[in-house]
């Protein structure tokens, strides 16, 4: 890290979005971070401390989000030195465009003196994401439940206090959002609407009050889980191991393909018996994190 007084240093949550039914209104915040050095310099200056191949040019999301911000509140802008280490895997449903924008705007917003608070940077990172099941729960931590207009999200952050861990099951090939948005039907049933409204409803009250055994019927879908899976070669494979292995709850990370398990604190074997699966099933290479729920989401170090 660098010394320099002057660079801010900022750290910004994983976010698992959808949690089941709750298409692209809930998300939460998880115990794994990208980092972020950020100061004020003449041009472009952009470089990864964990060789993590980044954009070092405008087309750098931190970069341009940053000068955008610059830009909406009148500052004048030349430029800026990016230092990134990038642990979330890119284009795996995680929330790694989501952290990228969050530290654009936190980094730049603290840069400037803190002229916008924080629904504002809600609304940002949301209008600039498209909609806030990521950005959302990576700048404020916990789970969030979130309604976009178009203009300003409506949001409420409730923290977890919870033994529960969060096993997610990273594929080794990327899901781009925009392929995993295509798949989807443009129209629904009536049926299938009340299906997700009731299990979305479900999911968060039977988190916040412990009723675990809720969470295997609150995370089904018919949205978009059902379609996604389809692009995830032994996805379903993954969710049966999970659910044989004592899990309460298992579903498609934000649009994928990586996949997580609700499990409790207890069952302190799932990792490597998970591992194990996946090994014999020919996936060696997919990777297995334990996570837990971050409540306080982004912030400056």
């Amino acid at each position: 890290m660098n010394d320099n007084k002057s660079m801010i240093k900022i750290q910004i949550p994983a976010t698992s979005a959808n949690l089941g039914a709750g298409f692209d209104a809930l998300g939460l915040a998880l115990s794994y971070y990208n980092y972020v050095n950020m100061e004020e310099a003449d041009g472009i200056h952009i470089s990864s401390l964990d060789n993590t191949p980044v954009p070092q040019d405008e087309s750098n999301l931190i970069y341009g989000t940053a000068k955008t911000l610059f830009e909406i509140c009148g500052r004048p802008f030349h430029g800026l030195k990016i230092e990134q280490i990038n642990n979330i895997p890119m284009a795996r449903g995680l929330g790694s465009s989501s952290a990228c924008i969050i530290a654009g705007l936190v980094g730049a917003n603290t840069i400037m003196g803190n002229p916008l608070g924080l629904d504002d940077l809600v609304n940002l990172s949301a209008q600039i994401e498209g909609h806030p099941d990521n950005t959302a729960p990576a700048l404020l931590g916990g789970i969030v439940t979130a309604v976009f207009d178009g203009q300003v999200v409506h949001w409420v952050k409730q923290e977890v206090f919870t033994t529960l861990k969060f096993v997610v099951v990273v594929p080794d090939f990327e899901l781009k959002t925009e392929q995993a948005r295509a798949c989807l039907p443009e129209q629904i049933s009536h049926k299938d609407a009340v299906y997700n409204l009731s299990r979305a409803a479900l999911f968060s009250a039977s988190l916040l009050t412990g009723k675990y055994e809720n969470l295997r019927t609150a995370v089904h879908d018919r949205l978009h889980q059902p379609y996604r899976m389809e692009l995830i070669p032994h996805g379903r494979d993954v969710f049966d191991t999970a659910y044989s292995l004592g899990a309460y709850a298992s579903y498609l990370s934000g649009a994928g393909p990586s996949l997580m398990a609700i499990v409790d604190a207890e069952n302190e074997y799932f990792c490597g018996k998970m591992k194990f699966a996946l090994e014999k099933m020919g996936l060696e290479n997919w990777a297995v994190h334990e996570l837990h729920i971050d409540n306080t989401g982004t912030k400056l170090l």
